[in-house]
């Protein structure tokens, strides 16, 4: 039990960072038990500790995840041969004290899920029973019939966007045709964006630094799971060989890279973390293809729509942009595997106007605006996507 429980904090660790808070007394899965009977396959969970189970359904091929935050795992995995529906099952964290049940599937289900606490336990119950491929959608939410609840939804917390200032410290970043550095242009809209976002009460905002500090890659993205932010925005403005080039692009995270521009832009901000020790090069590989490929397939829709949302924003508040102006690269930043992420590249600082542009305290409060008030439409798109995923 005690060897499960190590290498589950070890894994967990690795996903969230060097300096990754950790909860204080997380809830322990004490066991985990699979039957069938009938034309169903019966899961049922139990917990030494509160639980606030979430699942995600995923195709190709057909996949569910149970996900319980500040919990560890102390059960052994049940022998899954005689199960109906269910494939295999594999057991980790997603997270920061993010516990994750990966169940693979042998074909479309029909997923119920049921919780239950009582004398501080809980009691997870999930039922698939056989569905055809539009019945393979979960609840965000399971229902409550603990013999205290009210039935009344638990109260949504403030939407949490966490603004990424890019570079800082020694790592300068571009340099300008006069001279500034893209530290400390991408740091003044940080801070000007905070203060837009500032007009919303809904909106929580969490930076990533909020001075000349240098900030490593991965502890970028770790911060914002830690957060469990529903925006990460990363703030740059790069050089770049091409003098007359000029005008704001949205990216997105994509494997491969858009076009060549986007190639380019990746390498460069990807090579920050040569400036970090070599105690910040953490990362997980032996659980990504369980993990971090899962979760992008729910994360990589609701960037899409935000960066999408965003270019008409810009274009429509008189911004510049330049062609194309939605693209997607590998940029390691943007790998939160369970929080939504951008890169905007506010401008160019080799090209003399939009160096002025950018340095301009004007410019950066009228793009700071729009950007914000980009964030508050896609904070009430989640909030109507979560309702419905709740009904």
């Amino acid at each position: 039990m005690s060897r499960i429980l190590v290498c589950l904090a070890a894994l967990g660790l690795l996903l969230a960072g060097p300096v990754a808070a950790r909860a204080a007394d997380p809830s322990v899965v004490t066991s985990i038990r699979i039957t069938s009977e009938g034309e169903a396959d019966h899961l049922v969970v139990e917990l030494d500790g509160a639980a606030d189970p979430q699942m995600l359904a995923l195709k190709n091929p057909f996949r569910l995840t149970l996900d319980l935050d500040d919990a560890l795992s102390a059960a052994v995995l049940p022998d899954v041969k005689s199960a109906r529906f269910v494939r295999s099952i594999k057991q980790g964290l997603a997270g920061p004290n993010r516990y994750r049940l990966l169940m693979e599937l042998k074909g479309p289900v029909r997923p119920d899920v049921e919780l239950k606490r009582e004398d501080g336990k809980t009691r997870i119950s999930l039922t698939l029973a056989k569905g055809k491929e539009a019945d393979f959608t979960v609840a965000a939410r399971a229902r409550d019939v603990s013999p205290a609840a009210h039935g009344a939804p638990a109260p949504s917390g403030p939407f949490v966007v966490v603004i990424d200032p890019g570079h800082g410290g020694v790592d300068r970043g571009a340099t300008g045709e006069k001279g500034t550095e893209e530290k400390a242009v991408n740091l003044a809209f940080g801070l000007a964006l905070r203060e837009a976002l500032s007009a919303f009460p809904n909106i929580k905002v969490e930076m990533t630094r909020e001075d000349d500090t240098f900030i490593p890659l991965n502890e970028r993205a770790a911060i914002a799971r830690r957060a469990k932010a529903g925006l990460f925005v990363s703030l740059h403005a790069d050089s770049i060989r091409f003098k007359d080039l000029r005008g704001a692009t949205v990216y997105t995270l994509s494997e491969k890279a858009s076009d060549g521009l986007a190639r380019e832009l990746a390498e460069s901000e990807n090579s920050a973390d040569r400036f970090a020790g070599a105690e910040w090069d953490q990362d997980a590989p032996e659980i990504h293809d369980i993990l971090v490929d899962l979760v992008r397939q729910e994360t990589e829709g609701f960037s899409e729509h935000f960066a999408l949302s965003l270019v008409g924003e810009l274009k429509t508040g008189g911004v510049s942009l330049i062609n194309n102006p939605k693209r997607s690269a590998g940029f390691r930043v943007l790998r939160a595997p369970d929080v939504p992420s951008v890169l905007v590249e506010m401008g160019y600082l080799s090209n003399e106007e939009e160096e002025k542009l950018l340095t301009s305290p004007e410019w950066q409060k009228k793009v700071a605006s729009i950007l914000a008030r980009s964030i508050e439409a896609f904070s009430r798109h989640r909030s109507i996507v979560d309702q419905r995923g709740s009904n």
